[in-house]
């Protein structure tokens, strides 16, 4: 089945839990680019469930009864690799989270977040970024800025790099304490779009393709700190 060709972003939510479940869709329903395209309350029912409703993002609970989150997480992105996952979860989840952003998931967010915080993180994810929390990415800089030194080979030299503007390090900065791109707009008193604009030029000067890969090498680099 084709995605439809409007600018909708096209949404299947995993739940198990049916009250949680039927409050996401509520405060999804009232946001006009979210279309639900499906439902699943347990991860066998949501591998089963996508193929015919196409989504462009997974909303995906990690606590699922038999096959967990983080397994739903790597069998989608084996499978359907163009389809984003975004997380929730509750807070004593964090090393689960972990596991399942290595395996692919685009960010998490906390049960409970409001309307707001869900839809703009749904459209981050769906406009290829990553949403993150300062809990959870100060984790996740440590994984991968230790990564590199589990390897036996010594690193390779490093090609100059066109340096950050002032302003892209003040944006990096703020990306770093996991703020959202709205938020980030209104501390420096930006628009969405340039903040976009500027997190492209970012990754395109870092070479990377992601927040978390641009926290990692501002911070690698010396650039910002966490």
């Amino acid at each position: 089945m084709e995605a439809t060709a409007n600018s909708n972003i096209r949404v299947l939510v995993v739940e198990d839990q049916p009250k949680i479940l039927k409050n996401q869709l509520k405060l999804l329903d009232a946001a006009p680019e979210i279309e639900i395209v499906g439902t699943a309350m347990s991860g066998e029912a949501a591998l089963d469930e996508l193929p015919h409703c196409n989504p462009d993002v997974l909303l995906l609970d990690l606590g699922l009864p038999r096959m967990s989150g983080i397994d739903v997480t790597r069998e989608v992105k084996a499978r359907w690799p163009k389809v984003e996952i975004l997380i929730f979860t509750i807070f004593d989840e964090e090393n689960k989270v972990l596991e399942a952003i290595k395996a692919g998931a685009s960010g998490y967010l906390l049960k409970g977040a409001t309307a707001d915080k869900i839809v703009e993180a749904i459209r981050d994810v769906r406009a290829g970024g990553t949403v993150i929390q300062p809990n959870l990415a100060r984790n996740l800089l440590r994984h991968f800025c230790a990564a590199p030194e589990a390897s036996a080979q010594p690193p390779a030299p490093e090609p100059a790099l066109r340096p950050l503007s002032d302003r892209e390090k003040e944006i990096l900065q703020l990306i770093a304490k996991g703020i959202s791109n709205n938020e980030a707009a209104q501390v420096l008193n930006l628009s969405k779009a340039t903040i976009r604009t500027h997190l492209e030029h970012i990754y395109q000067k870092l070479e990377v393709t992601n927040r978390v890969e641009a926290v990692t090498e501002g911070i690698r680099k010396g650039l910002i700190d966490v």
